[in-house]
């Protein structure tokens, strides 16, 4: 069985000088607590996705990740929990013959079937390429199976994260909730769960996705709410380098934030949401009387 979820999350005022100088408040909407084993948006976006695998009689989920994926450990302890099978397309051919990292050995330790695809091959099987097998292709290779994206991000995804805003309460014209992107279904999530005058902010974790990050949170709201919102943006100037890059000035403030708050942060998508938050209040990018609320999404890595 699946141990229950924390809900709603912890919502923590986060007195911090780099804010309150710009006249910026700053909560922590603590998703990393949410549950120990499906930890944060990961809970947020598979939990529907579960009750419909369930629902409609699947045995066994199908989805994508690479070498430290949160979604695949997220994915393995979730179906091994439920009594489902799950395999895992795991990015880069070269990872199969060495030893399993902590991330893919947890992964596997919780009954997920690992499969170690090329670069081209994974970019074919998520779809990102011409040819893309989909579902049913996916399904030929790796047997009957619920295929779910990169990142668990879908429509069901997006509904699970509305969530998000339902437990902030007295949201209005001054509030920005933000969150980290990396395939845009928790911002599509927040952005559609919000009351009228509060906006989302999300902040690229990856370089390079500027206008198809955008385009993807647009396809997800169309395709769970047969609309699109204009409440929300992406910064994209705050990636620190690329997906997973975590350079030092990065893990200098990920310390120092730290030491202030006593809360371990996760470097790569977390750290990089607070850090840029605090670059944009400090710009001036917020008016004064501003409430940022950031989605703590993630647990750092294991020391």
């Amino acid at each position: 069985m699946l141990e229950p979820a924390l809900l709603p999350t912890p919502l923590v005022d986060c007195t911090d000088e780099a804010f309150a100088w710009a006249g910026v408040e700053l909560r922590l909407k603590r998703d990393d607590l949410l549950h120990p084993s499906v930890p944060g948006n990961k809970w947020r976006k598979l939990a529907p996705n579960l009750a419909h695998a369930v629902e409609r009689g699947h045995t066994r989920l199908l989805t994508f990740g690479g070498a430290y994926s949160t979604h695949l450990r997220a994915v393995a302890a979730a179906a091994g929990a439920l009594g489902l099978e799950s395999v895992g397309l795991v990015r880069g051919e070269e990872l199969a013959d060495r030893p399993r990292n902590w991330s893919l050995r947890a992964a596997e330790a919780a009954g997920m079937r690992l499969e170690f695809l090329t670069r081209a091959e994974y970019r074919e099987a998520t779809g990102r390429a011409e040819g893309e097998p989909g579902p049913d292709g996916l399904q030929r290779r790796w047997g009957p199976c619920l295929v779910l994206p990169e990142g668990g991000s879908n429509a069901l995804a997006a509904v699970g994260a509305a969530a998000i805003p339902a437990e902030l309460p007295d949201l209005g014209d001054r509030d920005v909730v933000c969150c980290p992107v990396g395939t845009g279904g928790t911002l599509a999530g927040v952005a559609a769960g919000l009351p009228p005058g509060a906006r989302a902010l999300g902040v690229a974790v990856l370089r390079g996705g500027g206008g198809y990050l955008e385009e993807e949170v647009a396809r997800l709201h169309r395709a769970a709410y047969g609309r699109e919102f204009d409440n929300w943006s992406i910064d994209h100037a705050h990636h620190g380098g690329g997906y997973g890059k975590v350079p030092a000035e990065l893990a200098a403030f990920a310390e120092r934030f730290e030491r202030r708050h006593g809360i371990a942060l996760e470097r790569r998508y977390v750290a990089k949401l607070l850090a840029a938050l605090a670059d944009l209040a400090g710009a001036g990018a917020f008016p004064p009387g501003t409430r940022l609320t950031a989605v703590v999404t993630g647990l750092p890595d294991p020391v």
